[in-house]
C-alpha cells in the first residue's frame, strides 16, 4: 500500500459532478468516499455495518423513521448498522463516507441511484 497524505478540501474540489462516488482512501478493508450530492435520496439501510457520513462542504440532512439530523461543515454522524435512513441534500454539498469495500450506496434497496463505479481521485 502507498503511504501518502490526503488534503480533503483538494480531493472535495476535484469533484465536479454530482451523485458519482470517488475514493480517497482505503483503511484495511474500509474505503473512504467522496460524493457531491443534491437530492433526497432512497430510504435504506446496511445490515452488516456501520456507514459514518461526515460533511466536508456545505450542510446535510440526516433522516431516521424516527427523527431528522442536520449536520454542517465539519460534522460527522454514525448510522449504525440495521438503522434505515435517508440522507437530505437540499442544497449542493460534499460528504465523505466510511464503510467496508463493496458496500453498495443504496444498501438493501438497490435500484437506479445504486453507483458501484467508483473511481480513484
Amino acid at each position: 500500500m502507498e503511504i501518502r497524505v490526503v488534503n480533503l478540501q483538494e480531493k472535495a474540489g476535484l469533484v465536479k459532478e454530482l451523485h458519482q462516488y470517488k475514493l480517497i482512501a482505503e483503511l484495511n478493508d474500509y474505503q473512504l468516499k467522496l460524493v457531491r450530492a443534491k437530492r433526497e435520496f432512497v430510504w435504506h439501510s446496511h445490515p452488516e455495518t456501520d456507514e459514518l457520513f461526515y460533511v466536508v462542504e456545505g450542510k446535510m440532512k440526516l433522516a431516521l423513521r424516527d427523527r431528522i439530523f442536520e449536520l454542517k461543515e465539519g460534522e460527522l454522524i454514525v448510522v449504525p448498522k440495521g438503522v434505515e435512513h435517508r440522507p437530505v441534500c437540499e442544497t449542493e454539498c460534499t460528504v465523505m463516507l466510511m464503510e467496508p469495500k463493496g458496500t453498495l450506496n443504496t444498501g438493501d434497496a438497490g435500484g437506479p441511484l445504486t453507483d458501484a463505479h467508483l473511481e480513484w481521485i
